[in-house]
């Protein structure tokens, strides 16, 4: 395990398009199709929120229940919630096989995650985000600009001379979606997510 934090992609970056398999449906889903849709009030969604996770990662295991309550918050088990959400998978999983697509219908049927899991299994969807660890979030406002890219909060799992007590809580991700949907741009001050770095296949 390599302790590593996020690149914070320049803000205002456009999402990369992708057609990844899901891992829950069976279906390629496109940046369109996580995006598409309406909230329940008929309104436009506020924002778009791309996550890099994985099965095995400690950094993961430490937020895992909380992202499921953020999909729950957000998106909604309907889908009609206010920001669009999908989690991709891009570890090799050669090097990692409980990283494949077993494990993950494992980890989210287990959670009880409501939005797409998403196998990256090339790397370029990865590549072309610029994602680093596990995790790393971007959100992506309603044109699909890039409006946060960092922590989820400040909680860190116990792993030797790391760590801390302080809950896990998604402060940080939740005020960032909350200013889009208010019509607002999140604090431009933003701290890098931290984590395992993505486990890239030897080329």
């Amino acid at each position: 395990m390599s302790r590593t934090g996020s690149k914070m992609v320049q803000r205002g970056a456009v999402a990369p398009e992708f057609a990844l398999l899901d891992a829950l449906s069976g279906n390629v889903l496109g940046l369109q199709d996580i995006m598409a849709g309406k909230t329940a009030d008929g309104n436009k969604r506020s924002g778009l929120l791309i996550m890099f996770v994985c099965v095995h990662c400690p950094y993961v295991k430490h937020i895992e229940q909380e992202l499921g309550r953020i999909g729950r918050d957000y998106l909604g088990a309907d889908g009609q919630g206010p920001i669009a959400i999908a989690a991709i998978q891009s570890n090799d999983t050669l090097q990692y096989p409980e990283d494949g697509l077993e494990g993950m219908r494992e980890q989210a049927t287990r959670l009880g995650w409501v939005f797409p899991y998403l196998l990256d299994s090339t790397q370029e969807v990865a590549r072309a985000y610029q994602a680093a660890c596990t995790p790393d979030f971007f959100l992506f406002d309603a044109n699909l600009r890039l409006a946060y890219r960092g922590q989820l909060d400040d909680s860190r799992p116990r792993r030797g001379d790391f760590g801390n007590n302080i809950p896990v809580t998604g402060r940080d991700l939740r005020a960032a979606m909350d200013a889009l949907i208010a019509g607002r741009l999140p604090d431009p001050e933003q701290h890098s997510s931290i984590g395992c770095n993505i486990k890239w296949r030897d080329i």
